[in-house]
């Protein structure tokens, strides 16, 4: 009985109106993304390949805790650097042919590349300094 009138007072209430817009966007800077999600072997091609911009590539999966460590780490870097290098995030387990091409073993794996040759590597999880270094190596800062 108590459960029949409560729900007949929630069905009572007035509806609520949405909340008034500003015509403000919530988000990143405006549309600078240095980081994506590689969809398959031909987009690996054009946006990581054949990129004019160093590239740093993590292979990953959704099961590996030092990934999800690793992963927002990396990517907080990659952003500070404002287009100075992106980011390619790659699940092994989506894109097992690219992992088994750039000889992965183990995640998580991350390649530093720049006009499509790996110029340096590091496996397992890294600190913020370590992570740092990696990546003034990269684009030679």
């Amino acid at each position: 009985m108590a459960q029949r009138l409560a729900l007949q007072r929630l069905l009572s209430l007035p509806a609520r109106r949405p909340l008034a817009s500003h015509g403000r966007a919530f988000g990143t800077s405006a549309g600078l993304k240095s980081t994506f999600n590689v969809q398959d072997g031909s987009d690996f091609q054009d946006r990581v390949v054949n990129s004019p911009k160093p590239i740093v590539v993590d292979f990953h999966a959704q099961w590996c805790g030092p990934c999800k460590i690793l992963g927002p780490r990396l990517e907080k870097l990659v952003s500070k650097l404002e287009g100075k290098v992106l980011m390619a995030k790659v699940d092994i387990d989506d894109h097992t042919d690219l992992a088994i091409e750039y000889e992965v073993s183990a995640v998580p794996t991350v390649l530093a590349m720049k006009n499509g040759d790996v110029v340096d590597k590091f496996v397992g999880i890294k600190d913020e300094d370590q992570l740092e270094a990696f990546l003034k190596k990269l684009i030679g800062a």
